[in-house]
Order: structure tokens, then sequence, then C-alpha cells
């Protein structure tokens, strides 16, 4: 699936920025999230929203704080989504 090069290139980023150790299995299972809620959302293209929600859905509640803290030095916008949602623990 295509991605938008914007969001593919922060994705890259906070992925390189990931512990060496949890990258690997992080940019597998994200980019498969990812690509999986552009399709529910019809798109051909993954897209910022895509990210995040994949991240929050697959990153596991004891890395939440790491993960947040990089989604913010990458400049991904994770509020303009609507998270963390209500279900998800408090992130700060």
């Amino acid at each position: 699936m295509d991605w938008d090069a914007t969001t593919q290139e922060k994705f890259k980023f906070m992925i390189s920025r990931i512990p060496v150790f949890h990258r690997g299995i992080t940019e597998e299972a994200v980019t498969k999230r990812a690509e999986e809620n552009a399709a529910l959302r019809k798109s051909s293209k993954v897209e910022e929203e895509d990210v995040v929600s994949a991240f929050f859905q697959e990153v596991p509640i004891p890395f939440y704080s790491m993960m947040v803290r990089l989604l913010e030095q990458t400049k991904f916008d994770y509020r303009k989504y609507g998270f963390p949602r209500s279900n998800q623990p408090a992130t700060q």
C-alpha cells in the first residue's frame, strides 16, 4: 500500500528512535495495523491518522509514555485524532 510521503518519513524517523531490541517488531506491527486502518477508511494511502491509531492500538501499555514522547518528538499530533481515548491510559 502507498504511504503519504511526509507520514512515511516521520514514521521511519520515529522507528529509528525506538530502542533497537523493540524496533523490528514495532515497525512490523505498526506498519501492518496502519495499512489495515487505511483500508478500513477505504483509502489507498496510509496517512498520519492511520499511523497514530496503529501506535495506540499496537504498543503495550507499559511503553505508552515512551511512545507518546516519541510521537511528540517526531511531530505526530496524536491529540488531533482524539488520543489517548478514554479506554486508554493517561499519558502525561
